[in-house]
Parts: C-alpha cells; sequence; structure tokens
C-alpha cells in the first residue's frame, strides 16, 4: 500500500476504481485502521463510479504513531475541557482533520465526498466545517456532535471497550477472544454476528500493527476537541447523518443530534444495526452514499430546517 507525507506525518492509504473520477474519502473510527473499511465495501463502493480512498489514521495503522509523547492523563483533560481551558494533548481532531486535507493535497484531488464512521464521523465533520472548499458532500456515520449532554454508552459497553486486552504477542487467542467478544458487544441485534469474520478481521489488524497507546491518544483528541456543535452551522455540502437503531456505543440520539445542527441534513436511522457495519448492510450504505453524493442544492435555496427520514 502505498504512504504519502502530509501535515508533517506520513499517511498510509490505498485506492479503488478510477483514478480520473471523484473521489470518496473514507475516514476510520477510533483505534481502528484503513481495513475496517472492508475491500469488499471498498469496491461495492466504487462500483458506484467513484474513486475509492482509504487510510488510517495518525496513531493507528501504518500512519505515524506518537509513542515519544507520555500517555494522556483523561481526567484532567475532561477537567480542562468543563472549565474553558486548552488542555495538554499531542494533537486534537482538528489536527486529524488537517490530515485528511493534506492526504488530498498530496493526491492532488481538489474536493472529495466525504464520509466518516464514529470518531472519523467527527473527523469528517471538522473537515467540512473547517475546510468547506474541500468536501462535495458529508456522511457522518455512527457519530456524535461531542454534546456531553446526550446519552452515553452503559458502563458495561465502556468496560468492554476500555478493559485491557491480552498481549496478542503474548497471548494471541486470549487476545482475539478479547476483540471477538467487544465486536459482539457493539453490533446491532438486527443483522447475523460472525464470530469467524470477526476474528479473521481482529488477526489481519494485529498483524499489519499493534498499537494500544495510540487508541488512548485517540481519546484524549476526542475529549480536547470538545462540542463540535457551533461548528456545524458552517456545513456546506449535502449530508446525510447514518446511524443504527441499536448502537450501544453512540446511542441513535447524538445522530439526531448531528442532523439538528446541519443545515439540510437528512438523517438515516438504519433498524437494527449497531455499531457496526455488516456485511449485509455494504450494498445499501454503499448506495446511500451515493445517492447523498449526487444531490444538488442551489446555497441560495437551501432548507431552513432539516428534513429527516427514518426507515
Amino acid at each position: 500500500m502505498p504512504k504519502t507525507k502530509a501535515n508533517g506525518i506520513e499517511i498510509e492509504y490505498d485506492s479503488f476504481g478510477n483514478n480520473d473520477a471523484e473521489a470518496v474519502l473514507l475516514i476510520s473510527g477510533l483505534g481502528t485502521q484503513m481495513i475496517r473499511w472492508s475491500e469488499t465495501f471498498c469496491r461495492i463502493l466504487a462500483e458506484q463510479g467513484y474513486r475509492v480512498i482509504r487510510f488510517d489514521n495518525r496513531d493507528a495503522g501504518l500512519s505515524t504513531h506518537f509513542d515519544s509523547t507520555s500517555m494522556p492523563d483523561l481526567a484532567a483533560i475532561s477537567d480542562a475541557v468543563s472549565r474553558g481551558e486548552t488542555p495538554n494533548v499531542p494533537y486534537t481532531l482538528f489536527d486529524m482533520a488537517n490530515d485528511a486535507v493534506g492526504l488530498l493535497d498530496s493526491l492532488m484531488i481538489t474536493r472529495a465526498h466525504v464520509v466518516g464512521r464514529s470518531m472519523g464521523g467527527m473527523i469528517a465533520q471538522l473537515l467540512a466545517s473547517e475546510h468547506p472548499e474541500r468536501v462535495l458532500s458529508l456522511i457522518s456515520m455512527m457519530s456524535s456532535t461531542g454534546n456531553r449532554e446526550l446519552p452515553q454508552a452503559s458502563p458495561a459497553v465502556m468496560a468492554a471497550m476500555t478493559s485491557p486486552a491480552p498481549h496478542p504477542l503474548k497471548d494471541e487467542q486470549g487476545y482475539l477472544a478479547h476483540c471477538v467478544a467487544f465486536s459482539q458487544v457493539i453490533a446491532g441485534r438486527g443483522y447475523p454476528f460472525d464470530e469467524s469474520a470477526q476474528r479473521d478481521q481482529s488477526l489481519a489488524e494485529v498483524k499489519r500493527a499493534y498499537n494500544p497507546s495510540g487508541f488512548w491518544r485517540q481519546i484524549a483528541a476526542i475529549a480536547a476537541t470538545g462540542d463540535l456543535r457551533s461548528r456545524l452551522a458552517n456545513i456546506s455540502a449535502p449530508t446525510l447523518v447514518l446511524h443504527g437503531s441499536d448502537d450501544p456505543l453512540v446511542p441513535p440520539e447524538a445522530g439526531k443530534d448531528t442532523a439538528a445542527h446541519i443545515k439540510g441534513a437528512e438523517l438515516l436511522i438504519v433498524e437494527g444495526m449497531g455499531h457496526d457495519l455488516p456485511p449485509l448492510l455494504f450494498g445499501m450504505v454503499a448506495g446511500v452514499i451515493a445517492d447523498n453524493a449526487r444531490r444538488v442544492f442551489n446555497p441560495a435555496n437551501r432548507p431552513d430546517v432539516t428534513r429527516p427520514f427514518i426507515t
């Protein structure tokens, strides 16, 4: 897979489809590598007529890791944000949005359709709000505005996400069991859970790169960035907010909050979907990304209110 320098770091990426087609930039979630956007899904999306680009965020996969920085003090970061102060963190989601802009620059792509999942959805929101001239359309999936008043994941789900996993070099089977168990906790109940496929995915990721401290620095970046709602009014790109009705990690109220703060945004709640993208939904999600990309708006006639649709 190719690598490029952008925004002062190295970014690992690859692409699918015709290089001359309009680009769709896929942004990954917290602690996950670009291969979480599966090759099958990327090819299905590319068949809609796009150049599909996925990449490793900083501190994940084969992009630059920030291991030379100290582990973040999440309690101190939260306290600083609550006091309106700027916490001391290695980077924020603004930096990660600028990474995406730098990647587009290095690929000589002026504008792209941007799709982000989970933390990647927040990065995508910032990319669309801070660099509107670079974004043709926006999809925010299973994500949030960072509004602290929204319902949060249950303590059990948070414990499953943050509990330490066995080291894969010392106990590979235990590590994989831990990953599969968490994947099952956040999966929706409306679609089959393929334990074998989840195990294969986790094994492919850990063999590709292992950077557990990056997960915590990305959490710190989310915390330090704070509430995005005041910035979402700057988004002018056609926007679809996609969320699972059964998402136990980022409850669907977060998706509704996102759509409510982006002018003209449409909201799609997918029944039975959790905080995952099961293969049975690949075709549907690729289709709505393409549908949203083809929406044409006259900026002078944008609707004054959001127009949600829920299925």
